[in-house]
């Protein structure tokens, strides 16, 4: 099992922090808020950078160093004072030692004034596990974006234009690798033309490699005690161009509107991070509401499928969780989602294996292996065998979920609405209902799982759709005792509403979705294979498959199990364009991607939309607006729509 991801620390006299693993400080003793203010933000002429935002604007802070965070709590607190009210800040921060939640409420508790802000961060700092880490303040208009891990792994990773920065890790002598030039020329990349720069540090040869990466710098006087410090801005040249088939799109609409086909889970999320950035959104779903097909089951469940080797839905499934599960803190517990941990059963020897495998790949914090005894203590219930943890999951109600993303007052649904055709007139996106006009806009994005492909954009696409079929069992005095999900091949909750939720069916064939005794008799069968305890508190032998409560829907999944998210590109020009890949998959041609301006998809969740779906809304809408990803850069390429035309170029393939 790894060490604690967490900063170990020491607490001297006055109630400071002290780093015990760089020996350090985290801020000054005599007035730590005085030198963030000096240092940094009157360093970077912040408040006139903010008072200048235009209408709906954007200001993007890097950083060097979380640690306790108030950097970036000044830097809120100012930006609020002096940016226009619909102004946006993007802070995005890497930190190898995060703090633990009780360590950090204990740390910003010496600064009271800040308590309006440290309050929010503090209720959103749940869930940090290693990677990408997205937190939503200030409903959405404030967007922290956590590195959690070693900076020159992560910062490598990073995709975005940085106008500010903070150079704040722990002192030179005490921690070289955050002053080298390697990582300042990680910045030099991710540099805005200008972008301002801003470091207590001094140091010549701190200076020196700045400059050596692009940074034209200046010594200026110190905070208090200290005599100087530095600033400078980027002087050098702007970052190479990416693959062009993986640029993003030049296209900015006139006009901050789009409309989302399909209000399940993907599509609200979708709507909810655009309309957080002030776009107006027309949201249009088929049904009479939200949420009517795979996202309104009953309870799902926060279920980590990972892999010990870091593949790229590994990294997206942690990233996800951490953001889905901060989403969560705005529901009613009990009756909406409950944080009651999630049990994977070790059921057989090769999973026993994978299991172990990824006990000593993750920390405790994220998961952790339980004997047969612990996990029976755990979950209330005679089990099998032992199983893997997950103690910040749970069981969350999709359909409340959905309801929350979609009730901004920038979002218009659209309910009893179908887009059955999709169509470009005058640089406006047009959704149409045979000759009925639904809606249109200057961005669309098709968000109706597999029933995408019947836009002609996306209807090459490799979706397929699996039906899935969940068993409602009425709770019993004795099936009160579930304490915690527990899963195996299939899932069971703890009853939500007086009934528990057992699930879910995989049918690669059907098409009917009228819920079957068979498969019903199935997900009795699950339930006797997780736990013939619980099966005999259920009364499941007294229970006629025939007469059980339940319904199915269909999953949407991709060949590759990731989802589809990005911005979509005429296939037919596409393919002529870089034919040449098909002889020479090494060539980049210097030929533009022929994007379809505008039209974007988000899509094949599969069973893990829960955890998936929100943060590829946030990617969505760091595609339109140009913000830095919410996930690494290799994730955010094998999630996009483009990787299946390149992988048939490549293949020579139909």
């Amino acid at each position: 099992m790894p060490d604690s991801p967490y900063a170990q620390l020491d607490w001297d006299a006055q109630g400071q922090p002290l780093s015990r693993q760089f020996d350090d400080v985290y801020f000054a003793r005599e007035d730590g808020l005085g030198e963030t203010r000096h240092v940094f933000l009157a360093g970077n002429q912040l408040a006139a950078r903010c008072a200048a935002l235009p209408a709906g604007g954007r200001l993007c802070i890097g950083e060097t160093g979380f640690g306790t965070g108030t950097n970036f709590l000044c830097a809120w607190q100012l930006f609020e004072q002096s940016a226009p009210s619909d102004a946006q800040l993007h802070f995005v921060s890497v930190e190898k030692y995060p703090l633990s939640p009780a360590d950090l409420q204990r740390a910003l508790a010496l600064w009271p004034e800040l308590a309006p802000w440290s309050s929010q961060l503090l209720e959103q700092y749940v869930a940090i596990h290693a990677g990408f880490q997205r937190l939503l303040l200030a409903g959405g208009r404030v967007v922290l974006t956590l590195l959690i891990g070693d900076a020159m792994e992560l910062l490598p990773q990073l995709d975005g234009q940085i106008d500010v920065w903070f150079l704040d890790g722990f002192a030179p002598a005490k921690n070289p690798d955050m002053w080298g030039l390697p990582l300042f020329q990680q910045l030099a990349r991710l540099s805005a033309p200008g972008a301002s720069l801003a470091t207590f540090a001094s140091s010549g040869f701190v200076r020196r490699a700045l400059i050596e990466a692009g940074f034209a710098m200046r010594r200026v006087p110190g905070y208090g005690t200290k005599w100087e410090n530095l600033n400078g801005h980027y002087a050098g040249p702007a970052a190479a161009a990416e693959k062009p088939w993986f640029a993003r799109p030049q296209y900015r609409p006139p006009q901050r509107t789009a409309l989302v086909i399909g209000a399940g889970l993907a599509g609200c999320a979708t709507a909810a991070s655009l309309a957080a950035r002030g776009w107006q959104v027309s949201l249009l779903e088929r049904h009479a509401d939200v949420a009517q097909e795979a996202s309104g089951n009953p309870q799902g469940v926060l279920y980590l499928k990972l892999s010990a080797h870091g593949t790229a839905l590994s990294q997206l499934i942690v990233s996800g969780f951490g953001h889905t599960r901060r989403l969560l803190q705005r529901l009613q517990t009990g009756s909406d989602w409950a944080p009651c941990g999630v049990l994977q059963l070790a059921f057989d020897a090769k999973e026993a294996e994978r299991q172990a495998r990824l006990a000593a790949a993750f920390p405790r914090q994220l998961l952790h292996s339980l004997d047969q005894a612990q996990a029976e203590d755990r979950a209330g219930i005679r089990l099998p065998a032992g199983g893997l943890f997950y103690p910040d999951a749970g069981w969350v109600h999709p359909p409340a979920l959905c309801q929350l993303l979609a009730e901004h007052p920038q979002i218009r649904l659209l309910t009893h609405s179908e887009a059955l055709q999709l169509r470009r007139v005058d640089g406006q996106w047009q959704a149409l209902d045979g000759e009925r006009l639904l809606a249109s806009a200057a961005v669309a994005v098709l968000a109706g799982a597999a029933e995408v492909k019947r836009f002609a954009a996306a209807a090459e696409l490799p979706l397929k759709r699996i039906r899935g079929q969940i068993s409602r069992l009425p709770q019993t005095t004795a099936s009160a005792a579930l304490a915690c999900v527990v899963c195996a091949e299939g899932y069971v909750a703890p009853a939500r509403h007086g009934e528990h939720t057992l699930g879910a069916s995989f049918d690669f064939h059907s098409d009917d979705l009228s819920p079957t005794a068979a498969e019903h008799a199935g997900n009795l069968q699950l339930l006797q294979d997780i736990s013939s305890d619980l099966a005999a508190r259920l009364q499941a032998d007294q229970l006629d498959p025939a007469q059980l409560e339940g319904r199915a829907a269909f999953r949407c999944t991709s060949p590759d199990y990731l989802p589809i998210v990005g911005p979509l590109a005429d296939s037919t020009v596409f393919a002529a364009a870089y034919a040449v890949l098909g002889k020479d998959a090494r060539q980049v041609p210097d030929s533009p991607c022929p994007w379809l301006d505008g039209l974007y998809v988000n899509s094949g969740h599969g069973s893990r939309g829960l955890i998936t779906a929100p943060l590829s809304g946030e990617l969505l809408a760091a595609w339109l607006n140009d913000e830095p990803l919410p996930v690494p850069r290799s994730v955010a390429e094998a999630c996009h729509p483009n990787r299946f035309a390149l992988r048939r170029l490549i293949r020579n393939t139909k």
